[in-house]
């Protein structure tokens, strides 16, 4: 049987949704037309520009921006990052020529644009009733909580209320019957401008229910309505970095990092990867300056007291052995290009960042699920539709969890982060002393760990083939194991 390969979506790392629509761009405003006999003006585009992190150096980069015919978004002096607009190609080299200015990029190649897009997701029921036993009345599709012990771990912690977790997503239906009594709208903020916006209906979802899917994983309420999430007592700050038509562009990540770290967030979840490269490469000006400025964002965080965790990513991508980039750049025509080990996923493959790969209901790497030795943190439940289909109530072994107006599955290492977070959250929950570099520790430590297949080619004919490197105790498929709710509470 040939099988197609899955490409990540944009959302990506992506939720393999159970349908999808495309996406229809519409114009958000075009630049003035230039006058007669002057150079044309080329796509508004947004820059990273970075800096040193100090006041008087911010602010003379924000007068060169300006010298140059750009307009300043947003400046982070913590980190020396400037966020820029500017419609006149030549803007990048121009700043490039400045003392001031470390190094700038462009972080799209196509010009800024309103999107709409629609997701359609086979949604379930709301229930009537929770059983006499007390259960959630959806807790026997929720194979992935049982597999990973959170039963056990419900027996002896909920999570803590002064944990909060940043949902970094396309924003979190805050009314949702599971997720009302959790999400912090003082917490909550949009960074689609490249800065933050606390206004409610900013980070609220308006195409996606994939941060709501993901947060319902994390904190969904243990309240007799549907399902439960892993911490279902701790806090949820939405934090919109997912556009209408899907992208997460470094502005808006770099918001999102700053805005966690500033707050001091003890988890996040991101469960995408920067666009528009899968794999950021330095010997390319660009996208050199958009690693910078994500990086300084992320070591902000996590100086802030914050543990990233992120999404493997689902083109069952050998991440230690880098070849080839066939979909970038995503937002206009991708080319195939060499690449090699020192380009990277953003934010995944940052220092400190927990990786996060996919297993299905039998335990075992999902098809779709990206890996590599020395870049697999952990390995979490995040479904195998395809390959896996066990005899249960589940929907074939994908993801039970909430979107706006009910409940639906998904399924891809979108969905495995979340639990990984969601284990995170119980461990700060039981170690309120533990800073993100001890939480990372403590959630490799309480792993299962999980030994290499003697070969996997789920499909038989190759297009899923992959290859486990690493001992029973450390390897590429599942990090140091699948996560473990009920010891993480121990």
């Amino acid at each position: 049987m040939s099988v197609p390969r899955i490409r990540r979506t944009r959302i990506a790392a992506a939720c393999l949704a159970l349908a999808t629509a495309g996406a229809v761009a519409l114009p958000a405003g075009t630049a003035a037309a230039a006058p007669q006999g002057a150079q044309a003006a080329g796509p508004l585009l947004s820059y990273v520009v970075n800096t040193k992190a100090n006041h008087g150096q911010v602010q003379k980069t924000e007068r060169e921006i300006a010298a140059a015919g750009g307009t300043v978004v947003a400046s982070y002096e913590q980190i020396g990052v400037v966020i820029a607009r500017s419609d006149d190609p030549g803007f990048a080299a121009t700043l490039r020529k400045s003392n001031a200015v470390q190094s700038v990029g462009a972080s799209r190649t196509k010009g800024i644009l309103a999107t709409e897009m629609d997701s359609a997701v086979e949604r379930v029921a709301t229930p009537a009733a929770a059983p006499s036993d007390g259960s959630e009345p959806l807790w026997a599709n929720q194979w992935d909580m049982r597999q990973i012990g959170v039963d056990r771990a419900h027996q002896t912690s909920l999570g803590s209320r002064n944990v909060v977790v940043g949902v970094l997503d396309s924003g979190v239906d805050a009314t949702h019957e599971e997720l009302a009594a959790n999400v912090d709208p003082a917490l909550s903020a949009s960074c689609l401008s490249g800065k933050a916006d606390q206004t409610w209906a900013a980070w609220q979802p308006t195409s996606s229910d994939h941060g709501t899917h993901v947060a319902g994983t994390i904190a969904a309420a243990k309240n007799g309505k549907g399902i439960e999430g892993i911490a279902p007592n701790v806090r949820i700050a939405a934090v919109k970095v997912v556009d209408d038509g899907g992208f997460i562009y470094p502005e808006y990540a770099i918001c999102g990092f700053v805005w966690a770290g500033q707050h001091h967030f003890n988890v996040t979840n991101n469960s995408y990867y920067i666009d528009p490269w899968l794999f950021n490469c330095a010997n390319d000006p660009d996208q050199a300056a958009v690693m910078t400025g994500v990086r300084r964002a992320v070591e902000f965080s996590r100086q802030g007291g914050v543990l990233n965790v992120a999404a493997a990513g689902n083109e069952n991508y050998d991440l230690a052995h880098k070849t080839t980039d066939t979909s970038s750049p995503d937002d206009t025509t991708p080319v195939e290009r060499q690449i090699n080990n020192d380009c990277l996923s953003l934010p995944t493959e940052l220092p400190g960042v927990v990786v996060t790969t996919s297993v299905g209901v039998k335990g075992d790497k999902s098809y779709y699920s990206s890996y590599g030795l020395g870049k697999a943190t952990v390995a979490a439940p995040g479904g195998d539709r395809r390959y896996q289909i066990p005899d249960t109530p589940d929907q074939n072994g994908r993801i039970l969890s909430t979107v706006r107006g009910g409940y639906a599955y998904m399924q891809g290492t979108s969905m495995a982060s979340p639990h990984a977070a969601g284990v995170a959250a119980l461990l700060a929950s039981t170690h309120p002393w533990a800073g993100p570099d001890v939480l990372r520790a403590l959630l490799m430590a309480q792993a299962d760990a999980h030994a290499c297949p003697a070969s996997f080619d789920p499909s038989g004919d190759g297009a899923f083939k992959a290859t486990c490197e690493g001992i029973t105790a450390y390897n590429g498929f599942y990090g140091a194991g699948i996560i473990n709710a009920a010891k993480a509470v121990r």
